[in-house]
Parts: structure tokens; sequence; C-alpha cells
């Protein structure tokens, strides 16, 4: 028979572990969040990589959609996601007649990618204004005399030219085309920057993946990508001359170097002007955006996906996964101006969504 102090001690655990079995019976699951967001294949990699790792940290769900900045802008304002991505950003105008904030997310770079036998990653060298006559139609054959002197010792064939472009409405086409407009006025004056220009010639794709797919259909072809969806398809980029004279490579170094010379004015929704910046930066480094309604319904939802941006700002594992897939982190003061604009802007159930 058990001493009485061993009956006192089993009727104690048994009373303790009655006690947490009602406490938890009575405690409510953790419900997770689940936050829809569409727009940008410009950071379509970095945001389903981030998505994947808040996932696992919280539990709540990231459900992203790379449809185009000009999607991602109409599911904003339409109130079909939570949040919309673009690389174009709108102006103050736009973003107040749709009651919108709109903050930098993160940073990088657009490459022309071409495909000619013979030729490796970083082994052909272009200038803004040939690249602007290739895309106007001005230079047709890859040995055309202008491509050829800036290339001395490259066997370049007597291919014919084929362009690629966006066929849908993209902000990596509006960076692409804001760097062309800087340095050709012909192209300034015939086309400009636009998420969907009247383009002179070319076929189309969808989506940063739809123009490195036709480029690698076909030899002779050249197109313009973001650097990740031309480290995956093995595409071969070009080199650029900065407006400084110097020959550079698409890299973190190059996209950083364009990114320290710019500023984020919070006035003016945060835009940056990146393209064709002088000294080390590549030439064609732009900032991706969030939009996101200024006054929303459901506190959790909200306060979730700004919980989901802040951690991607200043989460150590984030921030080196973006390095990783060579996108540039937003500066800290830039991210410190973002978060007092949440708190002061976005809002939730009546009350402060951050």
């Amino acid at each position: 028979m058990r001493s009485p102090k061993k009956r006192i001690k089993t009727l104690v655990a048994v009373v303790a572990a009655a006690t947490v079995a009602l406490a938890t019976l009575a405690t409510p699951a953790f419900a997770a969040v689940t936050v829809n967001g569409a727009g940008a294949t410009f950071p379509y990699p970095l945001y389903t990589a981030w998505a994947g790792m808040f996932k696992s940290s919280t539990g709540n769900k990231i459900n992203y959609q790379g449809i185009g900045s000009g999607g991602g802008i109409a599911a904003i304002e339409g109130g079909t996601v939570n949040f919309g991505a673009t690389d174009a950003p709108l102006v103050p105008a736009d973003l107040a007649a749709h009651s919108l904030a709109q903050f930098p997310m993160t940073i990088g770079g657009v490459l022309p990618v071409v495909n000619l036998s013979g030729i490796s990653a970083g082994k052909l060298k272009l200038t803004g204004s040939v690249l602007a006559d290739i895309y106007l139609g001005n230079i047709t054959k890859w040995n055309d005399s202008r491509i050829k002197s800036l290339n001395p010792g490259v066997k370049l064939p007597a291919t014919a030219i084929t362009v690629v472009h966006r066929s849908d409405s993209s902000g990596t086409s509006y960076i692409f085309t804001s760097y062309l407009t800087a340095v050709s006025s012909t192209w300034a004056g015939k086309v400009g920057a636009n998420k969907l220009p009247s383009w002179p010639k070319g076929i189309g794709g969808k989506g940063n993946e739809g123009v490195a797919a036709l480029v690698k259909q076909g030899s002779g072809r050249i197109g313009y990508v973001e650097y990740a969806y031309a480290r995956q398809s093995h595409l071969a980029y070009t080199q650029l001359k900065t407006k400084s004279g110097k020959w550079v490579l698409p890299s973190l170094n190059t996209f950083q170097a364009a990114a320290k010379q710019a500023s984020f004015p919070a006035s003016n929704g945060f835009i940056a002007k990146m393209v064709n910046m002088g000294g080390s930066a590549w030439p064609i480094t732009g900032a991706t955006y969030i939009l996101v309604k200024k006054s929303n319904a459901d506190y959790t939802t909200a306060h979730t996906m700004l919980s989901f941006f802040n951690w991607a700002y200043t989460n150590a594992s984030a921030k080196s996964k973006a390095t990783a897939l060579q996108y540039v982190n937003i500066p800290s003061k830039t991210v410190s101006a973002v978060k007092s604009m949440w708190h002061s802007q976005v809002t939730a159930g009546g009350k402060p969504a951050w």
C-alpha cells in the first residue's frame, strides 16, 4: 500500500494535469491569418521566399501573385487584395485619389539579356544609346558597326536582332524605359517611360519569366529582366556604360552603388530615382513599392500585413535572403520614415494599424 505522502503527490499530479487540460480546452486555438497581395514580378522571387520564411516563423500566410505592376495597382485600387506591388510608383495625386499609402520594399537591377552563340554572361558591351536604338529598330543586326566598335575582339554574328519586351503593364518595363528615356532623346521623344509603352518593334512576353523564356527560345534575341530571372534562366547579361564612362556588370555591389545615391522623400510617396547614375552604379536600378489602403476594415489582417513588411525590413534572416537573391535592402533611415507613415496614415477598424 502506498504511503499517505505518495497518495498526496499522485493526487496533486492528477489535479495539475486536469487543470492544464481544462486550460487548453478553454483557450481558443491560434487562428492563422492570410494576407493577399498581387503585382510586380520584379520582386516575386524575394516575396515568395519571404512568405515561406514568415509562415514558418509565425504561422501566418502571405499569398502573393506576380501579375505585373499594372495588375497590382488595379487590384489594390479595386479592393480585391490587401496590398498591391508595383515597380512604377504612383505620384502623390494618384495616391490621394485612391486613398493609398505607398512605400519601397526592396531594390534591384534590370538587365539586358541576350541569346547569342559564343557570348557568355558579361562578355557583350552595350551603351544606353545603342540599346535604345536596338529597341527603336534602328540597329537590326548583331554585327552592326556600332555594336562591333564597342566589342573589339568579340565575334559577332550577322544574325538579325529580335527584340523581346513585356506584353503586360509592367514596372520592370517602366524602369527599363525610364533608363532609355534618360540616355536617348530619340527614345524620349518617340516612346518615353511607361508601364505599357507603344513598342516600336519586337515580341512580347508576360512577366519577367515570360520575357526570359522568349529570349531563351531563339538565337539573336535580346530582352530585359530582373537579375534573379537572368540567373534562374542562365541567360547571358551584358555590361553597360555608366554616365561617368565606366563599364559595369550587374551585381549586388553595383545595385548598392545606385541605391546609395538615391533619396526616398516621404512627402513624394518615397519615389526614388536610380537610373543612369554615375560612378560604379548599375544604370538600370530601381525600387519596387507596396501599395496599401489607408483605411482598412479588419485590424488583424492589416496589422499582420504590416508586421510582415516590418519583419522583412528588420529580421536578419529576411535581410540575408534579400542579399542572397541580389536585392538591396531599404536603408534604415527610410524604414524608420516608412513606419512613422504607417502609424500616422494607415488605420484598421478606426485605429492605427501599426
